[in-house]
């Protein structure tokens, strides 16, 4: 479980003595992160989204959405990734962000504070990092996180200690990852500096899970008022479905027309270009 251990910034990304590094950074370093990152544009997995850093090369902005059939289910996660100077000696630093301000807890590997333990990371138990690893290898490794049961992800807890404390998580994690992950990412309530292409994404995205989202609070909207019981003692408040609706309804009517003139625009865009590469072959 989190402690006091965890407020320990070693691992943050964002704190002052992992930025400040000599801008004559490690060749080695730039080169491989380039080569990470046409890995991943060449071959993107399923469901995670990167972008460098426009001021920093070796800053990564990644977003991962829930997996189908979990609690996470169309959420949107955002990290950050610093590969340090010695990187792929040493691990990247990934920090955490979509916390609800620091506030709310979606698994035990991911903390309030932004901390994602993972052994390859140096954050957990078990087999530690290779240089052989990439920053894909680790946006995978947290995806994996985001399980149908991650109540079993805390050491100790493959049995429920209490019958349906299993249910009664992914009850609160269903309902947190629509009120933080979607509606407080795509309304950004905590201030989050999060890249225009990733903001683009969840756009598009949020409006091909929008019947999940509605069929889901539709379901759960019987447990409105009704307190959060985590079985790891996080105080978590009570369930409002309610108002979860209003909002992704908002959202949906703010976003639709928004996204359809942006596909227009990229067809005319298409259209002009085809067009003008014809006239050009006609002229020949």
């Amino acid at each position: 479980m989190e402690n006091n251990k965890s407020k320990v910034d070693w691992w943050d990304p964002t704190t002052s003595s992992n930025i400040n590094y000599d801008p004559s950074r490690s060749l080695q370093c730039i080169s491989r992160v380039k080569r990470d990152m046409l890995a991943i544009y060449h071959d993107p997995p399923p469901g995670i989204f990167v972008i460098q850093d426009e001021q920093d090369l070796t800053l990564i902005h990644a977003l991962i959405t829930g997996s189908f059939d979990t609690p996470y289910e169309g959420g949107f996660f955002y990290f950050i990734l610093r590969c340090p100077p010695d990187y792929p000696i040493k691990p990247p630093k990934v920090k955490f962000m979509t916390t609800g301000g620091g506030k709310v807890r979606f698994n035990p590997n991911l903390y309030k504070c932004g901390k994602v333990c993972i052994s390859i990371l140096g954050t957990w138990a078990g087999p530690a990092w290779s240089p052989a690893l990439t920053i894909s290898s680790v946006l995978i490794s947290i995806q994996s996180l985001l399980t149908e049961k991650p109540y079993h992800n805390e050491p100790g807890f493959e049995r429920e200690r209490c019958m349906g404390d299993s249910r009664r998580y992914n009850e609160i994690i269903q309902h947190e990852t629509i009120r933080v992950a979607v509606c407080g990412m795509l309304d950004n309530d905590y201030g989050l500096t999060i890249p225009k292409p990733l903001v683009e994404a969840m756009n598009q995205a949020f409006l091909q899970f929008y019947d999940y989202y509605e069929s889901t609070i539709q379901k759960k909207l019987h447990l409105s008022g009704h307190y959060m019981q985590d079985p790891f003692g996080e105080q978590r408040g009570s369930f409002d479905y309610k108002k979860l609706l209003d909002r992704i309804q908002v959202i949906y009517n703010r976003l639709s027309p928004k996204v359809n003139t942006l596909r227009v625009e990229e067809s005319e865009s298409v259209e002009e270009s085809a067009s003008s590469s014809s006239s050009q072959v006609d002229s020949e």
